[in-house]
């Protein structure tokens, strides 16, 4: 059995595609640079406690590492949905957040944007909204 990597052939592909790669992204950055990473995120680790950057590296960067590369290696659509729907998932927990928590600020505004725009380039090719 050979193993081919799936090149995108459509624009919506491509789409679903550039998600998984910035998904991709987030997890090395997540991995090989957590501080970094929750820096940007505005979280802290306290210095007494190494087991929060390691929760980074291990739930954060591996979810974000095992979504986009299955979704980019197989290209398969029920991958692509998979990603589009966890990304749509993490905007609704930031909504509830800055809903309930008092998280109303510029930067989860932007995060939601980002989040939402995310979501929808693999749900849109998946459901065929982009050719």
């Amino acid at each position: 059995m050979e193993f081919a990597f799936p090149w995108p052939a459509s624009q919506g592909e491509w789409l679903a595609w550039s998600s998984a790669a910035v998904t991709l992204l987030f997890g090395v950055i997540l991995f090989f640079a957590p501080r970094i990473a929750f820096r940007l995120l505005r979280l802290q680790a306290r210095p007494d406690n190494p087991e929060a950057i390691a929760q980074g590296r291990a739930t954060m960067a591996g979810f974000f590492l095992g979504v986009g590369l299955c979704a980019i290696l197989l290209a398969q659509p029920l991958l692509y949905m998979a990603l589009g729907v966890s990304w749509l998932f993490t905007a609704f927990g930031r909504i509830v957040a800055m809903m309930s928590d008092g998280a109303n600020t510029p930067y989860n505004w932007v995060a939601i944007v980002v989040e939402l725009a995310l979501a929808a380039l693999p749900l849109g090719f998946v459901f065929g909204f982009w050719p």
